[in-house]
């Protein structure tokens, strides 16, 4: 009886864990490695300065699982989605720290180029937010634990940030 039992929270254990293995890894991988982030924000801000509104770089990567899992997150709650496709041109920038540190000189030069250009957001861990005016400016940086609930994030809390940084909000 004791050898069924132990199977039996054996097996209980396996599944659990399988499953929690199988959602991490059912997260879409959001982030672009193969292109220059300097010119993908470039490219928001102008299409965020055509189009009236602010620019939000969700910095990161797919090696994150908080990142994924916050643009998983957004993509599946429709306020937010639109909440943020009626204000923001939104991007997946992509970073990892270990980058600035690179042997191959002209990857390190574009980390910290990049490091810059969003005023050291990575101080703050992964995901941060970076909202950019029309213009580029950096106008805040949003650490992301402030968002959190549990093992995920706290809509209440998303929302109050996107709705607090919207440029009728900002009022420019």
């Amino acid at each position: 009886m004791k050898r069924i039992l132990i199977i039996a929270i054996l097996a209980l254990f396996a599944t659990a864990s399988f499953a929690q293995t199988t959602q991490k890894q059912a997260l879409k991988k959001v982030y672009d490695e193969d292109i220059n982030p300097l010119e993908q924000i470039d490219k928001a801000v102008a299409k965020a300065k055509a189009e009236g509104k602010y620019v939000i770089c969700q910095l990161g990567g797919n090696w994150c699982p908080w990142c994924l899992r916050f643009a998983d997150f957004i993509t599946k709650d429709a306020d937010i989605n639109k909440m943020i496709g009626d204000n923001f041109v939104y991007i997946h920038v992509n970073y990892n720290p270990r980058m600035a540190k690179s042997k191959d000189e002209a990857v390190a030069k574009q980390a910290n180029a990049l490091m810059k250009r969003l005023d050291n957001a990575g101080r703050f861990g992964y995901p941060v937010f970076i909202v950019l005016d029309k213009g580029g400016k950096v106008l805040h940086i949003q650490d992301s634990s402030f968002l959190e609930e549990g093992e995920g994030y706290n809509k209440d809390k998303v929302l109050r940030f996107f709705k607090n940084w919207t440029p009728k909000a900002v009022g420019k």
